[in-house]
């Protein structure tokens, strides 16, 4: 196995922590940390520095999916669920009552809420679009005001 590798990207609502290998990013996290801790140096990995550039990119509006190498980890269950979030487009919003229906599973509403939460790759896995049925924010890793944050930022955004 690869040896970790660890970087900061100061973003507009927090210090979020990327952690992968050469071969992919496995975690995008929002850390409550003031201080960036681990800077891109020569030695990062170019899936990172990937990363990096593209929640730049992100942040400042101009891109709306990722495409860096990302590895998920998990069981076929949260698998399915975190690879079908990115169908719901950027500005957009869904209900876990959506994402249970498009893995073919509508009984799975809570497990797919208990899944959602456990996304190591916020942003790039877009967890923040998912909404409560009745349209209220619902429960997010990295803060209501985070997750409110970014369905703003992404729906000023959005490409109409």
């Amino acid at each position: 196995m690869s040896d970790k590798y660890m970087i900061d990207y100061q973003s507009p609502i927090g210090i979020v922590e990327i952690t992968g290998t050469e071969e992919g990013v496995y975690s995008v996290l929002f850390t409550e940390r003031d201080i960036l801790q681990y800077p891109l140096t020569e030695n990062t990995p170019k899936s990172l520095i990937d990363c990096y550039q593209q929640l730049d990119l992100y942040f400042k509006g101009e891109l709306e999916t990722f495409s860096f190498p990302y590895i998920v980890e998990g069981t076929d269950f949260q698998k399915n669920v975190w690879n079908t979030l990115p169908s719901i487009s950027y500005g957009k919003t869904g209900s876990y009552k959506d994402i249970a229906a498009a893995i073919g599973n509508e009984k799975a509403v809570r497990a797919v809420g208990s899944t959602n939460g456990k996304n190591k790759l916020c942003i790039v896995l877009p967890c923040h679009r998912i909404i409560g049925s009745n349209g209220s924010l619902t429960g997010y890793a990295g803060g209501l005001w985070r997750k409110e944050w970014l369905l703003e930022h992404e729906n000023k955004h959005a490409s109409k």
